[in-house]
C-alpha cells in the first residue's frame, strides 16, 4: 500500500473525507427520516412520561440506523457523512460551553445561593400575590446565574412552592411564577444551554447575543410580573409549623455567592471570551466556598467506596456529567441535519419558504417564527428542539441577509417559552414531578397539574407575543454588513 492511499485511508477512517451529495431512495425527503422518527418517538415518550434524556439519545440513534436503509449512495459515504456532521465547529462548542457553564452552575449551588435568595425573601415579610411576584424575580435572577431552567424549576419548586402556599399563594399562578422565572433565565442567561446553542448555531457571539435580546425579555417580564402580584393571591395558607421549618433550612451565607455570578456576567457582558468568563467564574466560586468553610469536597471528591471502587464527585463532575447525554443528542442531531445538507433537502424546504417570502423579511421572519413553534410543539425538550429547527433558521436568516443576533433571538425566546409552556413539555412536567414529592414531605401541599398551569407561564406567552410582535413590525430588526455588524433597515441597501 502506497504512503499517499494509505494517507486516504486513515483521512477517511477519522473523517476528512468529504461527501457532496447522498442519494436516497424516495428522493431528498427521504432524509429526513432520522429527524422524524426522533420527533415521532419523542412525542410518543411525552405522552406515555417516559422522556429521559437517554430515551431520546436512543430514539436518534434508532432513526439514524433506520435512514442507512434508504440510502442508495454508498453506506460508507452516509457513515461519513454522519461523521462530518458531528465534528462541525458548532456542535463541538456549544458542548465545550455547556460543560464549564454546568460546572459554574454546580458551584453557585453548592455554595448555597438557592438558600441565599430564599433567605431574602423570607426576610421582607410579604404574603399572597406579593410573594409570587418576588418568586418569578427570584426564580428568574437565579435562573440567569446558573444558566439552568430545568434546576430552577427543581429548586424553587421544592422550597419556594411550599412557602408560598403557606403565606397565601394562589398554587397554579405560584408554579406558573416559578416556570416563568425559568423561562426568564433560560432565555437571557450567557451560561444556559439554549443561549449557547442559539448564538453558536446561528454564528453569533454569545455576549452580543444577550445584550441584543435584553429588550425583548424586559418588555414581557414587566407585564408578566405586574400580572403574577395582581392574580397571585386567594390561596388559603399552611400551618406555621411547615413554614417554620422552611425557613430553618436557609440562610444568608449564600449570597456571597452572588460575587462570582456577578464577575461572570460583568465579564461576559463586556466582551470577553464565554470560556474567560466562566473560568474566572469557576475560581472565584471555589475561593468562596472554601472562605465560607464549606468542605472543599462539594467540589471534588476522589474516594473508594465500600466496594473498593473509585468514585468521584462534587460539583465540578456533576457540572460535566449533567451535560453528557445533551452532548451526545446534540451531536446525532447536528448529524441527521446534515444528511439532509448534502441530500439537498435543505436546499428544497429553504427554496419552498423563499417561495413564500418572496424576498420579502417580515414573511421570512414569520416563517421562522412559525418553523421553531412547530417543531417545539413536537420535541419536549428545549435545547434539543432549538438544535433541530437551527438550520433552517440559519438558512433562511442567511438568505435575507438577517443578522446572527436577531436569528440567535428568534430561535431562543420562542423555544426557551414553549418549553415551559406545554403541558407536556420537559419544563412542565419537571415542575409537576417535583411538586408531587414535595407534597409526599407536607400534606398539605396542592399538586397542580400540567394542564392547569400553562396558561398562567406569563413570562413564556409574553416573550411569545413579543417576538410575534417584532416580527411584524420590524422591531428590532438588523441587517449584518459587511463586516458582520449590525445595520439598521434605515441605512441598509440591499
Amino acid at each position: 500500500m502506497g504512503k499517499k492511499h494509505q494517507e486516504e485511508v486513515i483521512d477517511e477512517a477519522v473523517g476528512q473525507k468529504k461527501v457532496n451529495k447522498l442519494e436516497f431512495r424516495g428522493g431528498v425527503f427521504t432524509a429526513t427520516i432520522p429527524l422524524i422518527f426522533f420527533i415521532i418517538w419523542a412525542i410518543v415518550l411525552s405522552v406515555t412520561k417516559l422522556v429521559t434524556e437517554e430515551a431520546l439519545v436512543l430514539g436518534m440513534v434508532i432513526g439514524v440506523a433506520i435512514g442507512l436503509f434508504f440510502c442508495k449512495s454508498k453506506w460508507s459515504d452516509y457513515a461519513q457523512s454522519l461523521f462530518s456532521g458531528m465534528a462541525q465547529p458548532i456542535g463541538v462548542i456549544a458542548v465545550i460551553a455547556w460543560f464549564w457553564a454546568g460546572m459554574f452552575a454546580k458551584l453557585l449551588s453548592a455554595g448555597g445561593l438557592v438558600e441565599g435568595l430564599i433567605w431574602f425573601g423570607f426576610q421582607t415579610g410579604i404574603e399572597g400575590g406579593a410573594f409570587v411576584g418576588l418568586t418569578f424575580i427570584l426564580s428568574a435572577l437565579f435562573a440567569t446565574a446558573v444558566g439552568t431552567g430545568y434546576g430552577t424549576v427543581a429548586t424553587f419548586g421544592i422550597l419556594m412552592y411550599p412557602a408560598g402556599v403557606i403565606l397565601g399563594a394562589d398554587p397554579v399562578i405560584l408554579l406558573a411564577a416559578i416556570l416563568s422565572g425559568a423561562v426568564f433565565g433560560d432565555n437571557l442567561a450567557p451560561v444556559s444551554d439554549t443561549t449557547i446553542v442559539s448564538a453558536t448555531t446561528q454564528e453569533a457571539d454569545v455576549p452580543g447575543v444577550v445584550r441584543s435580546r435584553f429588550k425583548y425579555s424586559i418588555t414581557a417580564a414587566i407585564p408578566a410580573l405586574i400580572l403574577f402580584i395582581l392574580v397571585g393571591g386567594g390561596g388559603n395558607g399552611g400551618n406555621q409549623q411547615a413554614l417554620a421549618e422552611i425557613k430553618s433550612q436557609v440562610s444568608a451565607n449564600g449570597l456571597l455567592m452572588l460575587v462570582p455570578f456577578i464577575l461572570v456576567l460583568y465579564l461576559a457582558l463586556s466582551g470577553q471570551h464565554l470560556l474567560t468568563s466562566l473560568t474566572w467564574g469557576i475560581l472565584a466560586s471555589i475561593v468562596f466556598i472554601f472562605l465560607s468553610g464549606t468542605s472543599l469536597t462539594e467540589v471534588l471528591h476522589v474516594y473508594r467506596n465500600d466496594a473498593g471502587e473509585a468514585v468521584i464527585e462534587g460539583a465540578l463532575m456533576s457540572g460535566i456529567g449533567g451535560y453528557f447525554n445533551m452532548a451526545i443528542l446534540i451531536l446525532f442531531i447536528l448529524a441527521a441535519a446534515h444528511l439532509m445538507e448534502v441530500a439537498g433537502t435543505m436546499e428544497v424546504i429553504k427554496n419552498f419558504f423563499l417561495g413564500i417570502i418572496k424576498n420579502v423579511v417580515r414573511r421570512a421572519e414569520l416563517s421562522i417564527y412559525g418553523i421553531v413553534a412547530f417543531l417545539n410543539i413536537f420535541i419536549t425538550i428545549n435545547t434539543a428542539a432549538e438544535i433541530a429547527a437551527a438550520p433552517f433558521v440559519r438558512k433562511l436568516g442567511k438568505e435575507m441577509n438577517i443578522h446572527p443576533y436577531r436569528r440567535a433571538n428568534f430561535l431562543d425566546t420562542v423555544t426557551s417559552s414553549l418549553g415551559y409552556i406545554f403541558p407536556w413539555s420537559g419544563g412542565v412536567l419537571l415542575a409537576w414531578a417535583t411538586i408531587k414529592g414535595a407534597a409526599d414531605e407536607y400534606e398539605f401541599l396542592p399538586v397542580v397539574s400540567p394542564t392547569e398551569v400553562f396558561p398562567f407561564v406569563f413570562q413564556g406567552w409574553g416573550l411569545l407575543t413579543v417576538m410575534l410582535i417584532a416580527a411584524l413590525t420590524g422591531w428590532g430588526l438588523r441587517y449584518s454588513g459587511k463586516n458582520g455588524e449590525e445595520i439598521k433597515p434605515k441605512d441598509y441597501k440591499a
